[in-house]
């Protein structure tokens, strides 16, 4: 009888085998067809800039296309969700605004149809863009000493821009408000290109912006620009310092981009694209690329890093939101 079954036995363990063997077999070969990249912004932004840059020099190192589509709307929350809600087999990925995204789970919390932090996990982030304090040349300060001793002698008369209530350039202006604790005027816009006409015009005197948004302007003396939120000073604005050496330690804030993919997504997809990825933003014709755009490569981290890097952004915004009271409406 033993030898009976023993050949049933024999294909019962094969097909187990073989089945253990399939999914190995389906990662090995990704990816087998085109990629969707969701930007979860309209065209021609920082987010949709990165992504076609990535896109196509993604498209040539997996061998399959990656395909870009704008999904754009609610603070980028509806691409976001796309892909939050998306099979998470790596073939469909975010281009994610990772600064924005975590103000946003914080500001919108209880409305969003999904989380940030439970539903997506980041493959890397790939790069970042920088922001610089501008003020109208009628303003009475050459530095950003001179701003917070200004800002201090004038309670509630120094009015700044924001291009929205869950921006970076918000965020950055609210953690100057914080650090100084001066008493500043906020006049939200709807989008960077409004608020910089009315700074410009003088309307409002004052705005942490993204360097790309304003670089032309400081260069043809439309704005003076007072200080950089980077650590170290720009190559892209050498002659600015930077809000640290200015006497603030610790000050930073930059505008963070990542690929995200499903929280769910196998760890070796997550690695392969990891991997490709790395070796785009290391290359120097990318470098140069990103840098045109007024965006700087970040330099390579792992898969678990980029997560915490992205928890951390949640957890700093989150405090700066809840100390400064800014509500999504606000």
């Amino acid at each position: 009888m033993a030898h009976t079954h023993f050949p049933a036995r024999r294909l019962l363990l094969a097909a187990i085998a073989s089945a253990a063997i399939l999914p190995l077999t389906a990662l090995a070969a990704y990816p087998d067809k085109p990629i969707r990249m969701v930007v979860p912004y309209p065209p021609g932004g920082a987010t949709d800039v990165i992504g076609r840059i990535l896109a196509a020099r993604l498209s040539t190192a997996l061998g399959q296309q990656v395909v870009v589509e704008n999904k754009g709307g609610a603070g980028g929350n509806l691409g976001a969700d796309a892909v939050a809600k998306a099979k998470p087999d790596g073939y469909t990925i975010l281009m994610g605004a990772i600064t924005s995204h975590a103000t946003m789970a914080t500001l919108e919390k209880g409305r969003l149809s999904y989380d940030l932090l439970k539903d997506l996990k980041p493959a890397m982030v790939v790069g970042y863009v920088p922001l610089v304090f501008v003020v109208n040349p009628s303003v009475p300060v050459k530095d950003f000493a001179q701003l917070v001793s200004y800002a201090k002698a004038n309670p509630g008369k120094l009015s700044y821009a924001s291009s929205g209530v869950g921006a970076p350039q918000r965020m950055a202006a609210e953690l100057f408000k914080k650090q100084a604790n001066v008493d500043i005027l906020h006049v939200p816009y709807k989008g960077s290109g409004p608020a910089m006409t009315d700074l410009i015009a003088g309307q409002v005197m004052m705005m942490a912006e993204t360097v790309p948004a304003v670089q032309q302007f400081i260069k043809d003396g439309k704005l003076r620009a007072l200080a950089v939120t980077t650590p170290q000073r720009l190559s892209i604005l050498p002659d600015v310092p930077t809000v640290q050496e200015s006497g603030w330690k610790g000050f930073e804030v930059v505008s963070n981009f990542g690929v995200l993919v499903p929280v769910a997504t196998p760890a070796e997809v997550v690695a392969r694209l990891n991997s490709e990825l790395a070796n785009i933003v290391q290359s120097a014709d990318v470098k140069a690329q990103m840098l045109q755009q007024g965006v700087y490569a970040a330099t390579p981290q792992s898969p678990a890093q980029a997560s915490a890097r992205l928890n951390q952004e949640v957890s700093r915004w989150g405090k700066v939101i809840a100390d400064a009271g800014i509500k999504s409406d606000n």
